[in-house]
Parts: C-alpha cells; sequence; structure tokens
C-alpha cells in the first residue's frame, strides 16, 4: 500500500528501530518521570498538551503495542477507501518523539503494573519505573462470538478482519484485489464507512446490523430508515434486525450464515461490531474497573498515582467512544499533572458530531438524550430527498438534534447546544432559513472557545492564535493546529474564520506554486528535475523529490500525465498511478457502469460502422445510446466486466472521451455539401484528430474546424478552434471554452493552408502541456500568460523553443498505441476488469 521497505516492518510515520530513546542518567536526574501507556489519539495528545505547558519538568516515556507512530483512527475509512495515504494520516512521527525529548517505546505491550513498586512491567522483559502513570489503552473491536470466526490458534479465520488499526486496514487492502464479495458485520458508523470503501474497490458488499434501524446509537429511527435508503441506493445491501451467528469456509472465510437461516456468500468478513473499552492491564493490576477504568473529576483512578484518560476511562458512569471528550481528558489532566491549574476538572463531555456517512452528510448532538414528557419535539422529514432533521428542547433549552443529508444549520445549532443559547420563538427557524436569517450566526460571534474541529478538538480561538502567531494562509493553519485534518467537514469554516481573523492579509500558501502537493517543487523545476535525472516512472519520482521519499496518492494522476509527456514511449507505467477512467479506458458514470465512445475522426463514420454499434449495443443490452455534444455515439451503462469484450466486438479505436487528454474535434459539413462552406473543413478536422489522437495533457482538450464564420460547429468556444475565412486563409483561436465557463478564444493568427493550421495547434498544445498547472484549462492558461506572449513564443520563436515543442509533440505521437486494441485484451492488474457493484436501474431510451 505504497510503503516502502525500511527493515523488517513497514512503518507509519518514521523510521522504527523499536525504542527512540533519549539517554539520561536516572541518579542525577530529579524531573518527575510521566509514563503513558497507550500511543493512540488521546494518549499522544496528553503528551503534546503536557509539552505545551513547560513539560521539560517531565521525563517522558510512551508505550504503544503498535510499531508506529501516532496516526488519526478516524481517517482509516479514507485510507481504506484509496482516497487517502496512510502517510498522510500521521500526527506524531518517530521522529517526533526523539525531537521533543520523548521516549517512544514503539511496539512493546504492557503486562502489568506494580502499583506499590510504582513500575510498568513490559513484554520485553524491561521494568520502567514512574513518578505518574496515564493509562490511554483505548479500545479493541468486538469480535461476536460466531461459530467458525477463529481458527485451531484462536486466531481470525483468514479473511475475516477488524477495523481499528493500520494494520488491519493494510492487510484488507492487501486482499481486495482476490476478492469479490464483502460481508460487514455492524452498522453503526465504522460498518458503513467499511461498507462503502469496499465497494470502491469493486466488491460487491452486504452489511448485515443487528439493531432495527443503521447507526441506532446516534440516530433515530425515522433518520435510520432514511439512511438505509441512502446506502442501498449507492449498491450495497442492508440486513437489519439479524444476527450473524457463523463464518463459513475451513481454511478461510466463503460465507456468513444468519440468526434466520440464510447465508450470504463472501470472501472478505469485515467486524466492526462496536468496540470494548481496553481495561484488562487495570484488571491485572488491581485497579476498579466498571465498564471502563473507573476514574474521579481529576481523571485520577483508586491509585492517586494513575489517571486514565480516553476511550478506556469510565467517569460518572459515562465512556464516550468520541475523540472529543478524550481532547477535553488530556487538557484537564495536563493541566492537573504540570501545576499549570492543579484543581482542573472534567465534568463530562457534550457530545456534538459532524461527519460524512459512506457519503451523506450527519450532525447528531446529545446522544439519546432520554425523553420528558415537557420536551419540544421538532421534525422535518423528506425521505425522498434523503433529508432527515429533528431536535429536542427542553425548557427552552436544546438538548439534542439530528441533522441526516442537510447540515447547513450545523454551526448555529452547535453553539446553540454548546452554550445553552435563546432560542428563536419560532421554532422552525432552528431548521429552516426564512427570509431575514436573523437566526444565523456568522464566524465574528462564534466564541473563541467554540469546537470547530471535532475530530482534532480544534476551537475559533486555536484558529485565531494560529494566525496571531504568524500563520498566513489557511494551509499554514491546518497545519500548525490539524483544523481541519480530520474528517475534512470543517474545512470551509476553518478558512472562513482564517479570512476574519487575517483581516485581508492572508498570503498565499507556499504550496499553491507546486505542480502536485506531494512533490514541493514548481512545474519547471519539476521538469528539469525529472529530466536531469531520468526520472521514468512516478515511483521514482516520489523517491527522489517527495519530502522523505514518501508516496502521495493525489499526486499519481498529474505526475502520470507529466512523465508520459515527457517521455512519450520511454515511460515507465505504473497503474495505480491511473484514474480509474484511464486504467479501463471508459468514462465512470455516477452508478458505477462505464461509457463508451468509440473513435469517428471529425465526426464522420460510415454505415458498417453504424450497423456494427448497432449490433454491440443489442448484444450488451445497452441502456442508452446517445450522439454526444461532440458528435460522436456514446454507449451508455456499460458493465465494467463488459468492456473488454465490447472493444474486441466494435474494432474501432477509442474515442478518448474519458482521460485528461486530446478529446475530439467537431467539424461541420464544410465545401464539399454547404454551399455556404469556404473550404474543407470536415478534411481538416480528420487530419487533426488523426494527428493529436490520445495524447495526454494537463486537463482535457476539445477542438472544433467550422468551413465558414458561421460557426455551426462552435469553433469560437474551443481549446483549439479553426475557422475557414476564404481563400485557403484559417484563423486559429486558442482559450476558448462553453462549459461552466463561457469564453470566447482568443484570435492567435490566420495562415494560409491547413498544413500550417496542424503545425501551430500542435505548437500551441505542446507548450500548454509543458507550462500549464495540473487541471488547468487552456482558457485560465491562456489568459494566465498572455495571449501577446504566446504569440511571440510560437510565431515569432521569442523564446528559442519551437524546434523543442515540435520534438516533444511528436515524441508524444509515435508513442500513441489504441488502448481498446492493446490493453483491453489482458488487464493490467487483476481487478482490473472484475465485475461491478449491484447497478443502479438506468433509464431506457423512451419508445413511442
Amino acid at each position: 500500500m505504497g510503503g516502502r521497505d525500511r527493515g523488517m516492518t513497514t512503518v507509519l510515520g518514521g523510521r522504527l528501530d523499536g525504542l527512540t530513546t533519549v539517554h539520561v542518567d536516572d541518579e542525577l536526574d530529579t524531573h518527575d518521570r510521566l509514563v503513558v501507556v497507550g500511543n493512540g489519539m488521546a494518549g499522544a495528545r496528553l503528551v503534546e498538551e503536557v509539552l505545551e505547558r513547560g513539560g521539560d519538568s517531565f521525563r517522558i516515556t510512551v508505550f504503544g503495542d503498535e510499531p508506529h507512530g501516532n496516526y488519526n483512527r478516524i481517517m482509516l475509512s479514507p485510507v481504506l477507501a484509496g482516497e487517502e495515504h496512510e502517510d498522510d494520516i500521521v500526527l506524531n512521527s518517530h521522529e517526533w518523539y526523539a525531537d521533543n525529548g520523548v521516549t517512544l517505546r514503539a511496539g512493546t505491550r504492557v503486562e502489568r503494573i506494580d502499583t506499590a513498586a510504582k513500575q510498568v512491567h513490559a513484554d520485553d522483559g524491561t521494568v520502567t519505573p514512574y513518578d505518574h502513570l496515564v493509562l490511554a489503552t483505548g479500545s479493541y473491536s468486538f469480535i461476536p462470538p460466531m461459530k467458525g470466526v477463529r481458527d485451531d490458534a484462536g486466531e481470525l479465520l483468514p479473511g475475516v478482519y477488524g477495523f481499528r488499526t493500520i494494520d488491519e486496514t493494510r492487510a484488507m487492502l492487501d486482499a481486495v484485489g482476490r476478492c469479490r464479495r464483502a460481508v460487514v458485520m455492524g452498522g453503526g458508523l465504522l460498518g458503513l464507512e467499511a461498507a462503502r470503501a469496499l465497494q470502491g474497490h469493486g466488491l460487491q458488499v452486504e452489511l448485515v446490523h443487528a439493531a432495527p434501524y443503521l447507526m441506532n446509537v446516534q440516530l433515530d429511527p425515522e433518520a435510520g430508515a432514511i439512511l438505509k435508503r441512502s446506502v442501498e441506493s449507492l449498491g450495497i445491501a442492508v440486513h437489519l434486525d439479524v444476527f450473524a451467528t457463523e463464518v463459513l469456509g475451513g481454511d478461510r472465510v466463503t460465507g456468513v450464515g444468519l440468526a434466520d437461516g440464510r447465508q450470504l456468500e463472501a470472501d472478505l468478513l469485515v467486524v466492526a461490531a462496536g468496540v470494548r473499552p481496553n481495561s484488562d492491564l487495570a484488571v491485572r493490576s488491581g485497579l476498579e474497573v466498571q465498564r471502563g477504568i473507573v476514574v474521579d473529576d481529576q481523571l485520577r483512578t483508586e491509585d492517586p498515582d494513575v489517571y486514565a484518560i480516553g476511550e478506556c476511562a469510565q467517569h460518572r458512569g459515562e465512556v464516550y467512544g468520541l475523540v472529543a471528550p478524550a481532547w477535553e481528558h488530556a487538557k484537564v489532566l495536563a493541566d492537573v499533572l504540570t501545576g499549570a491549574d492543579p484543581d482542573a476538572e472534567y465534568h463530562g463531555s457534550r457530545t456534538a458530531t459532524k461527519l460524512k456517512v459512506a457519503g451523506v452528510d450527519v450532525a447528531v448532538m446529545g446522544v439519546n438524550t432520554p425523553e420528558r414528557d415537557e420536551d419540544e419535539f421538532l421534525v422535518i422529514s423528506e425521505p425522498r430527498r434523503g433529508v432527515h432533521l429533528s431536535v429536542v428542547i427542553r425548557d427552552d433549552v436544546l438538548v439534542g438534534a439530528t441533522l441526516l443529508g442537510d447540515t447547513r444549520k450545523v454551526a448555529f445549532l452547535t453553539q446553540a447546544f454548546d452554550r445553552g443559547a435563546p432560542l428563536p420563538e419560532e421554532r422552525i427557524r432552528l431548521l429552516v432559513d426564512l427570509s431575514d436569517g436573523a437566526e444565523e450566526v456568522g464566524v465574528a460571534e462564534m466564541p473563541a472557545d467554540s469546537q470547530v474541529c471535532n475530530c482534532n478538538g480544534v476551537s475559533k480561538g486555536d484558529i485565531c492564535g494560529a494566525v496571531a502567531g504568524g500563520c498566513g494562509s489557511v494551509g499554514e493553519v491546518m497545519d500548525r493546529t490539524r483544523a481541519g485534518k480530520g474528517c475534512g467537514s470543517c474545512k470551509s469554516l476553518v478558512k472562513q474564520i482564517v479570512e476574519w481573523a487575517a483581516d485581508g492579509e492572508l498570503t498565499e500558501d507556499p504550496a499553491a506554486s507546486w505542480y502536485v502537493p506531494g512533490i514541493p517543487l514548481p512545474k519547471p523545476e519539476l521538469v528539469r528535475a525529472i529530466r536531469e535525472h531520468e526520472l521514468r516512472s512516478v515511483s521514482a519520482v516520489f523517491a527522489l523529490l517527495a519530502p522523505d521519499g514518501k508516496d502521495d496518492a493525489k499526486s499519481k494522476m498529474g505526475l502520470t500525465s507529466l512523465l508520459r509527456m515527457i517521455w512519450g514511449a520511454e515511460y515507465a507505467q505504473e497503474n495505480d498511478a491511473k484514474f480509474i477512467n484511464d486504467r479501463v479506458h471508459g468514462n465512470i458514470q455516477r452508478d458505477g457502469t462505464f461509457s463508451v465512445v468509440p473513435q469517428m475522426k471529425g465526426g464522420v463514420t460510415t454505415p458498417a460502422q453504424l450497423r456494427r454499434i448497432a449490433d454491440v449495443a443489442e448484444k450488451y443490452e445497452v441502456p442508452m445510446v446517445k450522439v454526444t455534444g461532440g458528435q460522436r455515439i456514446d454507449l451508455l451503462g456499460v458493465r465494467k466486466e463488459d468492456l473488454p469484450a465490447m472493444w474486441a466486438d466494435l474494432g474501432m479505436p477509442s474515442g478518448y472521451a474519458y482521460g485528461k487528454s486530446f478529446r475530439t474535434v467537431k467539424t461541420c459539413v464544410g465545401s464539399d455539401f454547404c454551399r455556404f462552406g469556404l473550404d474543407d473543413s470536415t478534411q481538416l478536422g480528420i487530419d487533426l484528430e488523426t494527428r493529436f489522437q490520445g495524447i495526454e495533457s494537463p486537463a482535457k482538450i476539445k477542438m472544433a474546424v467550422v468551413g465558414c464564420p458561421r460557426n455551426c460547429a462552435e469553433a469560437y468556444v474551443k481549446d483549439v478552434g479553426v475557422v475557414a475565412v476564404g481563400n485557403g486563409r484559417w484563423e486559429v483561436y486558442v482559450g476558448g471554452a462553453a462549459g461552466a465557463s463561457v469564453r470566447k478564444g482568443d484570435l492567435l493568427a490566420t495562415v494560409d493552408s491547413p498544413e500550417a493550421v496542424t503545425t501551430l495547434a500542435g505548437r500551441f498544445l505542446q507548450y500548454y502541456r509543458e507550462n500549464a498547472n495540473w487541471l488547468e484549462r487552456t482558457y485560465d492558461f491562456v489568459p494566465r500568460i498572455g495571449l501577446e506572449t504566446i504569440r511571440a513564443v510560437l510565431l515569432e520563436d521569442s523564446e528559442g523553443i519551437v524546434a523543442d515543442l515540435d520534438a516533444g509533440l511528436q515524441r508524444s505521437v509515435d508513442a500513441y498505441t489504441d488502448p481498446w486494441g492493446q490493453d483491453g485484451k489482458q488487464p493490467a492488474t487483476p481487478g482490473q476488469f472484475r465485475p461491478a457493484l449491484p447497478l443502479i436501474p438506468l433509464p431506457k431510451v423512451p419508445v413511442r
């Protein structure tokens, strides 16, 4: 999963030597010894809070079961989905501990605590003394006692996974390429995210939940039912109110047996049936444990020198499974330990969470609020829209709220919930915007301690403090505070607060000039480095030019395009560095099917081609056949597994309607048939499409050629538009657009032959490929560079690069291969054309 060999173990967030140590003479060092057992989000956050309060008065040792640095468990779902790379979720690397004088015992399990001797005994035989001990052991995945779930050695049956750690996530990512069907146990947040992530890898997914409705801990039955419909609309089968009782299979899982007698086929089972506080160490050490490790208002156990925080702690009868209470624990305990506020106390958390579940926005406040007769309820439910909104009001105070599918009111409701702020007399204003919008709260009115980022416990005051402390851009603030680095749902609010706090004095993020986010170089410097070091693959670029040699998933596609532009046929292809469209040579649709667009140069076809397309459409039961705006025939709703056979039956080249590349040349009839035609636009369009077919570029390229200024093929609003003006002369326009942005192209030059059009268009295309930013369309590129500059470069050779532009384009032309005639015959990876998910029925073409 992108990890490189750093010894025997792949390490997340830094090196692994088992022990990151600062050596001191124990007899001479009189600093208090603070030992933290647990290197998860709670334990590491406590260390940060202690250091911020002048923690140099402690010698800090941290034990962690996992061999990694600290990482954000909230982001494991995006890692499983392939939306984030595991390196991107690191919070504190091994180097961070060493830099801050903290001894990290990574991959070392604490077996027991001798509270009388004040010593920690680890599984490697070492004994570590302490003055203050903090248990931050978190939770573990609950595996129900199903028949067959474990092998004879007591290990999970191969193919069965929990979903709690990065190692479990890696194992699932390694397995998905060999699996077709998955069952996920658990319809809570983690189960739904796991199901959606596995679906994205091409698996058919079924979800089993023991409760009558999804996310039953957070939602009410009505909201859970609406969420079920939303999940099922994605193609995930949902089985409610039923237990999984048996795991089928001998050597590895082959299915799951349900209590009602049904059996679900599966070669991968993910158990996300909840978590349990990890309190075994406390039990073995003689500390009081009920649901969790019992603590008082200063997070202290019955032993005055032993504390517990996070998911393992039970405070006033409550055990919290959310990260925000752990942040509050860490702050209070850091105040107590450092003496910053020795009387600090924790009195419980008012839980409010905003997140995205399987693509659906959800916000919940006051989970499981007990109802009273005098409570007021306001509910707006729109099942067809996937929206369910409800609030609970008690004594004129908001005590609970659920927002599903529409979270626009979450900022106002969160403040009302957190602070007991006065509510509008017209309760409907809590959920619906009325004309005056008087109840809306802007960032200026938000109190400084209002929590903005639930995932990382960042308040408005933290963000403003970062701006006051010198952070001059949104990116710098996010890096310093971690706001927006969790689920990402708060990013827009973070940006608003930063802009307000900076009062118009924001600076541009340094990364804004980088061509791709994972390589800290502008495009010209990146190209020079690639050529100088002859880097012909994406992995080679990362190894040499990325910070610490780390891969960056968000940079791979841009680097692929750039390398293919630079090296042509010498580019070393790596399939995981492509978009899904480029991997299967089709344009993915919203329901998981693909569209197939055969090449028709210049929009010209033959009766034989039309007959072949019709036969293929009938054979593969294509739901819709449509003429595109680019004068091509589009076969829509094709299943992934049918693509290779369809290509073979069509016997036509790809029309490249799916990539960041040259697409099509639209043409009018021209002089052969049209009585207004001044020249042969059809033939010139065919010649241009033949020349530039399949060439990658920073963004898609569309062209058009018209035989007269009447502009029947809309040449004036294309990336490159060509207009016949009579007497063998052609006008060449660049930088036009007719999509979400509308812009008439700029006249680059008037030339006197079709050959000159092809040459000039090619030079512009290559100049754009070499100098545009990733995903920058020509309608932005041309104004940014300036028309006069482009004219000087291409027409006057002001920079002496015209010959190089011609040669660079020719390399790409020479490297062209038809993917339908070559790559389509043998999948690049085992799962390239694996059958897709259960699909949403598509509309048929109306028959009258």
